[in-house]
């Protein structure tokens, strides 16, 4: 999978103004050194029973956070402002993108919780062979280019589909089984957590009582963000780009196909534990 993302990043390193690329590479690989480190807590969490629904909830309000102190400060607000209200047309698309990128990140913490990350977050980094898809059958992102460049992207992509092969072909053990059962057990006595409840997670079961109902406040959110969503779709407007609709209406319908087969599979199986 790194050897594809070499070519990958070779093929789009021709793309950069002069000069630019090794910019682009360091701040790639600062970005890696970011993300290796965001699996600490992914591990803390799943050993210790957390439901991937509250851990990601919880991520979320972290990024926007993040985001608003960083955007503030580097923008000012009232400058911010101005730019957000002048991009008022796309907010929806963007929202949307951040919408479908959620639900997959969704999935991505139960891989991290079910098959550890050493599995499951390389796998799901197989969103690479979908962007492929998308950026020349559906948008023509390669038109015009070298035979070299197709070579190094379309290769690049397919070193990375074996090694996803492969990762997803290696069986645990019940000796990795076991060190994740000391593990848990370990963190729990750490946290005061009880040994059942942390059991009942690893195993996708519920803990004595199963689901909780809804409160005014459960509700009130979900009636806050739609009305958001609503709002900036009203002001939506449809951006002008060259796609082929045959093409995007394949994928699509291929991306649905497995997102639904994906959900009710985890669904029969962890309930969404």
């Amino acid at each position: 999978m790194c050897g594809g993302a070499t070519l990958l990043a070779f093929a789009s390193s021709t793309q950069a103004p002069p000069g630019k690329a090794a910019l682009g590479v360091i701040a790639a690989l600062g970005a890696g050194i970011l993300w290796g480190t965001m699996y600490i807590p992914y591990r803390k969490a799943y050993l210790t029973g957390m439901n991937p629904l509250s851990f990601i909830t919880f991520f979320t309000v972290g990024e926007l956070a993040t985001m608003t102190v960083l955007a503030l400060s580097y923008r000012g607000a009232v400058p911010l402002w101005h730019e957000i209200v002048g991009a008022r047309t796309v907010l929806f698309w963007l929202m949307l993108g951040g919408f479908v990128w959620v639900i997959g990140d969704l999935f991505q913490q139960y891989a991290a919780k079910y098959v550890g990350i050493s599995r499951g977050v390389p796998l799901s980094n197989t969103n690479q062979l979908w962007g492929l898809l998308w950026g020349i059958l559906v948008f023509h992102e390669l038109q015009g280019g070298s035979q070299r460049v197709y070579a190094e992207v379309i290769g690049g992509s397919i070193l990375m589909a074996l090694g996803a092969v492969a990762i997803a072909l290696s069986s645990a053990t019940s000796r990795e089984h076991s060190r994740w059962q000391d593990a848990a057990e370990r963190e729990g006595k750490r946290y005061g957590i009880a040994d059942g409840y942390v059991r009942a997670s690893m195993e996708g079961r519920e803990f004595e009582g199963g689901l909780s109902r809804r409160s005014f406040i459960d509700w009130l959110l979900v009636g806050g963000v739609t009305a958001i969503f609503v709002a900036v779709a009203a002001m939506a407007r449809l951006p002008r780009f060259d796609l082929n609709l045959t093409w995007a209406a394949a994928v699509s319908a291929a991306m649905l196909f497995l997102l639904v087969g994906c959900g009710i599979a985890l669904w029969r199986t962890t309930r969404f534990s």
